[in-house]
C-alpha cells in the first residue's frame, strides 16, 4: 500500500526534490495535495501530473492540510509560515517530514509535545538530522546511550574568503559550493545561522540538551553528522551531497528504497577535512546558541529576526554583516515571553518584525 503524501512548499528546492523522489517510486507514494505560496501555475502542472489537489497563496499550506487526509505531510515552506500547517497535520494524526527549520526553532517544545500526545512521528529532512536519525536506528537505548551529537557544516561560500564580509553581494551569498538550495537557507548557510538553528532543532527532535550538540566544519559535505555514544564509539552517516537521500528516507521510513543515482566513491574523493567553526567570523552561530540557552521565546525572536534580516539583505536594504547585527539587537531588546502556544510564537514573531522595521 502506498503512502499518501501532502507536500507543502511543492515548488521550492525541497519540494521539487521530493517530487523527484515520488516519480522514482510511483508504487510507494501517492501525492494527494500540493501547496505553493506563489508559483500557482507550476503547482497546478504538478498537481495534474499526480492527480492531486493544488493550493496556492498565503493560506495554501494550511488549507492543503485541513482539506485532505494523508499518512505523511512534508513541510518545506519558508520561515514561520510552516508552523500552523505543522500543528494542523499533527492534530489530524499525520506524520510530519520536517524540512522547515523555523518550526522547531521557534516552537520546538510545543510541536514535540503535541506530536507525543497525538502519537505521530516527526521525521527529519535536513541532511544533518537525517544522519543522526539514521545513526540511532538499531540503538535500543536511543539517546540514553548518546554522549553527544556532532553536526557537520560545509562552511558555506565564505569559509576561506577574506575577513571583511561587509561588501558581500546577494549573488555571492547564494553561491553555495556544495548544495543547491532556496535563497533563505542558502544565505543562512553563508552566515552559519542555519547551523545554529540545527542545534536547536536537534535539541527538540532527539530530546537532548543543546550543550551536548557540537558543530564541526566539513567542507566536502560527505559526512552529514556523527553520533558519539557513551562507550566511546562514534557512528557517522556518509553520502554524496544530494537532498533526495534524506527526503526519501523521511518519506519511506522505516524502509529503505533503492535508487538509480550516484553512490559514494571515497577513493575518488581522496580525503575528508574537518575544522572548528570560527564564531567571530560567523557570529550568527554564537547568537543561535545564546538564544537556545536563554529559553522562552528567545529562539523564536532569533528566527524571526533572521527571517527579517535575510529578506532585507536580499532586497538590498541592509548589508550581509548587518544580518547578525539585526539578530543581536532583537535578542538584546526582546521582552521575556513564554512560547507555549502558536499564538505566543506568532506574537514573538510579530514583535520582532515590528522592532526591526521601526
Amino acid at each position: 500500500m502506498s503512502k499518501r503524501i501532502i507536500i507543502l512548499g511543492a515548488t521550492g528546492s525541497i519540494g521539487l526534490n521530493a517530487i523527484d523522489v515520488v516519480r522514482s517510486h510511483p508504487q510507494q507514494f501517492k501525492v494527494v495535495a500540493l501547496a505553493a505560496l506563489k508559483s500557482k501555475a507550476q503547482c497546478e502542472v504538478l498537481a495534474r501530473e499526480f492527480g492531486a489537489k493544488a493550493y496556492a497563496g498565503e493560506e495554501a499550506a494550511l488549507r492543503a492540510v485541513e482539506e485532505n487526509e494523508a499518512d505523511i505531510c512534508l513541510v518545506a515552506t519558508v520561515g514561520v509560515s510552516g508552523l500552523r500547517p505543522t500543528v494542523a497535520a499533527i492534530a489530524k494524526g499525520m506524520d510530519v517530514a520536517l524540512a522547515t527549520k523555523e518550526v522547531l526553532v521557534m516552537a520546538g517544545e510545543l510541536v514535540t509535545s503535541l506530536a507525543r500526545r497525538r502519537g505521530v512521528r516527526l521525521l527529519p529532512v535536513d541532511s544533518e538530522h537525517s544522519a543522526i536519525f539514521q545513526c540511532l536506528q538499531g540503538c535500543k537505548e536511543g539517546v540514553g546511550a548518546v554522549e553527544k551529537f556532532i553536526l557537520t557544516a560545509s562552511g558555506g561560500p565564505f569559509l576561506d574568503a577574506p575577513d571583511d564580509l561587509a561588501s558581500v553581494t546577494v549573488a555571492d551569498a547564494l553561491n553555495h559550493p556544495r548544495w543547491k538550495m532556496g535563497p533563505k537557507v542558502s544565505i543562512d548557510s553563508a552566515t552559519m545561522m542555519n547551523k545554529g538553528f540545527e542545534i536547536i532543532e536537534a535539541r527538540w527532535l532527539f530530546d537532548i540538551p543543546a550543550e551536548r550538540i557540537e558543530v564541526v566544519v566539513h567542507p566536502e559535505s560527505i559526512v552529514h553528522s556523527l553520533v558519539t555514544f557513551v562507550d566511546g564509539a562514534t557512528l557517522a552517516q556518509l553520502s554524496i551531497p544530494d537532498m533526495r537521500i534524506a527526503i526519501q528516507y523521511a518519506l519511506s521510513w522505516p524502509e529503505r528504497l533503492s535508487v538509480n543515482r550516484q553512490s559514494l566513491d571515497l577513493a575518488a574523493i581522496g580525503a575528508l577535512g574537518f575544522r572548528a567553526p570560527d564564531e567571530k567570523r560567523f557570529p550568527c552561530l554564537r547568537l543561535a546558541k545564546e538564544a537556545a540557552s536563554r529559553g522562552g521565546c528567545a529562539a523564536a525572536v532569533a528566527a524571526a529576526a533572521d527571517e527579517w534580516a535575510v529578506a532585507s539583505f536580499i532586497s538590498g536594504k541592509i548589508g550581509f554583516t548587518d544580518i547578525a547585527r539585526a539578530v543581536e539587537s532583537a535578542l538584546a531588546s526582546a521582552p521575556e515571553m513564554a512560547c507555549d502556544s502558536v499564538e505566543a510564537v506568532m506574537e514573538a514573531n510579530d514583535w520582532t518584525w515590528k522592532f526591526l522595521s521601526r
